[in-house]
């Protein structure tokens, strides 16, 4: 007799069977949309269905019974400029060259998205895509003078908000974006036909106003993209990023009644209220999650656009963040930290007919989106080759295909990066080391099958696990990346 497993494979190849029909050379049909929506510093655990984090997201609960939910995903350089670089590029930081985040401070060292990267966008572009961008895009280096900004301070201050021209935006031929802005009730932005000092602010919450332009790409109100062609669109929103407090008031009442300690679940957060994280952690997890449920109603708003315009079945659509955020949590602020609320973020990818709906605990990291996707999409012989990412498209398709025995952490100096931080997570395992000058060494080494929540450091009473990950995992990617840092641990 037939086992469950075996034809469980037997229905995932059959209906993933129109995909790889289109994946070869005789495609007939019109090549899927993409839409990517992606949220900045929504962590992983902060959507309702998965159980974690009591935060109320209808839409993603009902997007993901209809989607494959990657649980184990992860920003491999959990901060903003670089993830975004890893996502455009398919590359990891050492070589994209974003390896912080996109700054006046980072500008010196060359930190921004390079003009000369073969990023997807391009891809789809010559492929005869239309290509739209909405919201956050944080991959240029200000310059002076500086623009008119709040976070611009001048000349000798830090400065982070900068204009995209239309050379740099590679493909995207319509746009509606700003390099970044924390203002969310009173977002800016350029918009495809606007000079460096043409910006304009709105008077909207900026996912909102955001998913507004988004519809209206959707539907081609105004002529936006060429209606003959398929499209590709990125709707980059801010929240839930800092400030914590800038959201519609009426996102608050799903969590009438219920008390900062009933919201704050994780066992890895202070709540007596005395230090100034556990302050952060019980003032600020219910604004938190009330943007997050804002954000799912925005998103709801897109796909309910999708389905009315009769495009769902023909567009690939895939929701995720840049990374996550602690609040409190371990003690730590936001992000750029190993733990897994910084590093594990959302990852739903919804195909209709060509992926079927389930978990799976494959360990994908940020460069792996880029070749995932072209290849999906039937394009795998354009992705460059110098993309670093793998790609995963025939799990994805069929439920069949290798596993990453790890996943690249990282954190990197950008006035020296042959220091820093870099890690590997595995199923089992989370191991970080950091180097500083003078050769001093730190190892931290987590069991997240037995301790979750990363609470006890194990690496001294386990120096076989760390070595075993240093050789095993570590050192590969490492020589992969050809990072610098190698000569820290040989």
């Amino acid at each position: 007799m037939w086992n469950r497993s075996f034809l469980s494979r037997i229905v995932l190849s059959i209906v993933a069977l129109p995909c790889v029909q289109m994946m070869g050379a005789s495609v007939s049909s019109r090549p899927p949309n993409l839409l990517i929506v992606f949220p900045d510093q929504m962590r992983g655990q902060a959507m309702g269905f998965l159980g974690e984090d009591p935060v109320v997201t209808p839409n993603l609960d009902r997007f993901a019974s209809e989607s494959l939910v990657l649980p184990q995903a992860v920003s491999n350089y959990p901060v903003c400029s670089p993830f975004r670089a890893m996502l455009m590029t398919g590359q990891y930081a050492i070589s994209n060259g974003v390896h912080s985040n996109c700054t006046s401070g980072t500008e010196p060292y060359g930190v921004e998205l390079k003009e000369s990267s073969r990023c997807w966008s391009d891809v789809l572009k010559e492929k005869g895509y239309s290509l739209g961008y909405i919201g956050k895009w944080h991959l240029d280096s200000p310059r002076p003078p500086y623009v008119e900004s709040y976070n611009n301070r001048g000349p000798g201050q830090i400065n982070w908000n900068e204009w995209c021209p239309p050379e740099r935006r590679h493909g995207f031929d319509y746009w509606y974006s700003y390099g970044t802005y924390d203002r969310h009730l009173n977002p800016m932005y350029w918009d495809t036909h606007a000079k460096r000092d043409g910006f304009h602010h709105v008077d909207q919450w900026g996912p909102e106003h955001e998913a507004d332009k988004a519809i209206d790409y959707i539907r081609n109100v105004g002529a936006v993209r060429d209606g003959s062609k398929p499209f590709a669109l990125v709707v980059s929103m801010n929240p839930p990023h800092t400030p914590y407090d800038q959201f519609p008031e009426k996102y608050l009442k799903a969590y009438e009644g219920k008390s900062d300690r009933d919201l704050l679940v994780r066992p890895n957060v202070d709540l007596s209220g005395k230090g100034a994280m556990s302050q952060l952690a019980l003032s600020q997890t219910r604004n938190y999650f009330a943007s997050i449920t804002g954000v799912d109603d925005q998103f709801g708003r897109i796909l309910r656009a999708l389905e009315k315009e009769g495009l769902k079945d023909n567009t690939i659509v895939l929701f995720t963040s840049d990374h996550g955020n602690c609040v409190g949590t371990h003690d730590e602020k936001t992000k750029n930290v190993h733990y897994e609320e910084s590093m594990r973020v959302p990852f739903l990818l919804r195909w209709p007919g060509k992926i079927v709906p389930r978990r799976d605990d494959l360990l994908i990291s940020s460069p792996d989106i880029y070749p995932t996707l072209l290849d999906m999409m039937g394009f795998s012989s354009d992705i460059p080759s110098e993309v670093e990412g793998a790609s995963h498209a025939s799990r994805i398709l069929t439920g069949e295909g290798s596993q990453p025995s790890s996943q690249l952490y990282m954190w990197i100096e950008s006035s020296d990066r042959s220091h820093g931080r870099r890690g590997v997570r595995t199923l089992r395992w989370k191991l970080m080391i950091e180097t500083a000058r003078g050769n001093k060494r730190t190892s931290v080494l987590h069991d997240l099958q037995n301790d979750p929540f990363e609470r006890v450091n194990i690496a001294e009473q386990h120096p076989e696990v760390v070595e075993q990950l240093i050789e095993s995992e570590l050192i590969p990617w490492l020589e992969k990346t050809k990072d610098p840092w190698i000569s820290r641990i040989r």
